[in-house]
């Protein structure tokens, strides 16, 4: 597929569209005006860069969505993991959903409100129910029964009652990757729906629990408001029903997964998504309650572009290949989902353009960036990849014995490293030779 967006010089600052602080001027590719070409020659690529503004535009739209409501934003860490990162979110105000201890400890050092820490996932261990208890988080998002009755213990063993909320699978179909599908009878995540009030009854029954509202993640990636609807209509159903039994839940909690526009995605926008739902809320009675959310990839996602090198050309009888040094392990999703992220040249060239498959150094065929991609490009060119805030570095791995790159976070004029390019001594640091 052709990113004819991007194959004539441009002249006039030119935003991107669905990146309104990345833009060509002077037919060079910039991130907050800063071109992306100078910064890859400071830090050497492949390159992570991320707009502050972009992140706190994306932020603005919920905040606009929630004006006048008792609502709390906890940013979906697993998006993107990165300290400097998650420092714009908490001194923005947000709270935090995370899913690992290590999460945990991540947003304590970029300086997160532990009362505004939510604790998710299938899989929490004791030791991590430990060090949730310990800090004070908000609030446990109980997938399972079992967990609840290990968490019970784990509690009273410290004196302490866990706030508690349960993650409700209320089998709403997202219409996504189904990878990335979370809310469907067949998904590991949450509590069946006709499971959820005799789950909430034993979690009341509880000493060391204390009951404090209810949990709803359909998916990732939703590019609809009918998903959402529908959910929220089934968790209001489960709210009447558990408050009826006598559980009073002080917050209802949404989740997120809203998309990005990739490639001709047409996601609502967050304010406008939100509007809709607070109606709704308002007819059913639930207004004025406590809300959660936990957006991720919609409040990073295209504020990262991942800037790489040409390598070399390799023309073929059926594929003409451009080989990158940026690779799968450093950007996973279209290996792992078969995703799509536009491909820019940070210098457009006025050549006839070839059809190129977009591919990386790894050893496998399935490190691919961009299929059938129309660019005009030479070896040393650079191109920056797209949309690649979320699940790119946070899903980085050294495959390969390939270190991770560098990141830097560009705020106006502006530039701060926020991760140093991996080397090897760092991997190895942890290994060591047998006798």
């Amino acid at each position: 597929m052709a990113d004819h967006l991007f194959e004539r010089p441009m002249t006039t600052p030119t935003p991107l569209p669905g990146h309104p602080h990345i833009a060509y001027q002077n037919n060079a590719l910039c991130i907050e005006g800063q071109p992306l070409a100078a910064l890859a020659q400071a830090h050497g690529t492949p390159l992570f860069v991320y707009s502050k503004a972009s992140m706190l535009d994306a932020l603005a739209a919920y905040q606009r969505g929630f004006a006048g409501r008792k609502a709390q934003i906890c940013y979906a860490m697993k998006a993107n993991s990165t300290l400097g990162v998650l420092q714009v979110f908490a001194q923005a105000g947000c709270g935090f959903d995370i899913v690992s201890s290590g999460e945990l400890d991540r947003v304590l050092a970029a300086g997160a409100v532990p009362a505004k820490v939510i604790f998710s996932g299938v899989g929490k261990t004791r030791h991590e129910m430990r060090h949730a208890l310990q800090v004070g988080i908000g609030c446990f998002n109980v997938e399972s029964t079992a967990e609840l009755e290990v968490l019970n213990v784990e509690a009273l063993a410290l004196g302490l009652r866990a706030p508690i909320s349960i993650r409700v699978n209320p089998n709403v179909d997202p219409k996504t990757h189904p990878y990335i599908s979370t809310g469907l009878k067949g998904n590991k995540f949450g509590i069946a729906h006709e499971d959820t009030l005799a789950t909430y009854q034993r979690a009341a029954s509880l000493p060391g629990l204390r009951v404090v509202g209810i949990d709803c993640h359909i998916g990732s990636q939703i590019t609809e408001e009918t998903p959402y609807l529908d959910a929220m209509d089934r968790v209001l159903d489960l709210v009447d029903a558990i408050e009826a039994a006598g559980i009073p839940l002080a917050h209802i909690d949404f989740g997120g997964g809203l998309g990005i526009n990739y490639q001709d995605d047409t996601p609502p926008a967050a304010d406008a998504l939100w509007h809709k739902l607070l109606a709704k809320l308002d007819v059913r009675g639930y207004g004025q309650r406590q809300l959660m959310i936990e957006p991720g990839r919609s409040l990073v996602g295209n504020a990262g572009v991942c800037v790489t090198e040409v390598l070399y050309l390799k023309p073929g009888e059926q594929k003409n290949f451009a080989i990158i040094d940026a690779a799968m392990n450093d950007l996973p999703r279209p290996a792992m989902y078969q995703a799509f992220h536009h491909i820019a040249p940070l210098s457009p060239r006025v050549d006839a353009p070839v059809q190129y498959d977009v591919v990386g150094p790894v050893c496998e065929s399935g490190d691919w960036i961009g299929r059938d991609r129309d660019l005009a490009v030479q070896p040393g060119d650079l191109l920056a990849v797209l949309s690649a805030g979320a699940y790119c570095m946070s899903m980085a791995s050294n495959y390969n014995s390939r270190g991770r790159a560098a990141e830097v976070l560009v705020d106006g004029p502006l530039t701060h490293r926020i991760r140093q390019r991996e080397t090897l001594a760092d991997q190895l640091r942890l290994e060591s030779l047998v006798g």
